[in-house]
């Protein structure tokens, strides 16, 4: 086996660990309560209301919806965070010190990103269904879209998050950049169908991921009478696979640069300087 791949396998068992302790840690598995209490909250709220035109209710809607919210944001948000993080406390530095360590850390990080991303997405799904009717009934044909949406859903906002984390100065600031990826979920279609937005807000939209994850994962858990409420009456299965997979490629293209370059400017002098800054700002 190739250097490079061990590194890799040993990076996978790391991730499956970090995943694994995050059922232990009182701070993660109460992160873990508070988003899906967060989530419920507006399905809550919203109830049977139907949905005009649609054959379901509003809360029905905003379920799979909310889901595709989850992933998007857990891919982009987590994986951006720990980036950061880790360069600032000399986590990657030590990586990096390690031959192909750098290959394994990141490894490591896409099994543990993905799993919290999964298991955000788990729980206000089981909660949702006992909350709204007409959700998840649609066998196997529901099934073999998730298969598609949720591993490409992941592929398009992983590496967003990667550059996004790579680029920063601090853990900071990428709260303050996640501030428009907010704004962009407002209008997504998260809350109500899009079809309801003005046309260029459509347009905008239509762009970003979030709003092809929250389409995708309607498409499998709601009946087909609910297609009324999209754009077009339709869909868009063959759009949805392209906008995720268009995301993903470029994703997939730029991160690895940008990481690499991130990786060259570690040293011992630069997480000197930075814990400097931090000092200062705590002093």
């Amino acid at each position: 086996m190739s250097p490079v791949w061990y590194a890799a396998g040993l990076g996978v068992r790391r991730g499956w660990t970090e995943l694994r302790q995050t059922f232990t840690t009182g701070q993660d598995v109460f992160g873990y309560a508070l988003w899906t209490v967060l989530v419920m909250v507006p399905l809550f709220l919203a109830g049977d209301d139907p949905l005009k035109g649609a054959g379901i209710s509003a809360g029905a809607f905003m379920l799979p919806s909310l889901l595709g919210m989850t992933l998007a944001f857990t891919g982009m948000t987590t994986t951006a965070q720990l980036l950061a993080t880790e360069r600032e406390d000399g986590t990657l530095l030590r990586a990096k010190a390690v031959p192909h360590g750098m290959v394994g850390h990141l490894v490591g990080k896409i099994v543990m990103v993905s799993g919290t991303a999964l298991v955000s997405m788990a729980l206000p799904f089981a909660a949702g269904v006992f909350l709204v009717d007409g959700v998840a009934r649609q066998g196997g044909g529901a099934l073999l879209t998730l298969v598609w949406v949720i591993p490409l859903g992941l592929l398009a906002t992983l590496p967003i998050g990667a550059v996004i984390g790579s680029l920063v100065s601090s853990p900071r600031t990428v709260g303050l950049l996640m501030l428009p990826v907010m704004g962009l979920v407002v209008v997504s279609g998260i809350y109500f169908p899009l079809s309801e937005l003005p046309e260029w807000l459509q347009t905008v939209a239509q762009i970003f991921p979030v709003y092809w994850l929250g389409l995708g994962l309607r498409a499998a858990l709601l009946p087909s009478e609910a297609v009324a409420a999209e754009i077009g009456a339709s869909w868009q299965h063959l759009e949805t696979a392209g906008v995720l997979g268009a995301w993903a490629v470029a994703g997939l293209l730029l991160a690895p640069s940008v990481l690499r370059r991130m990786a060259r400017r570690e040293s011992g002098a630069a997480m000197a300087e930075r814990r400097q800054k931090a000092m200062q700002r705590v002093g």
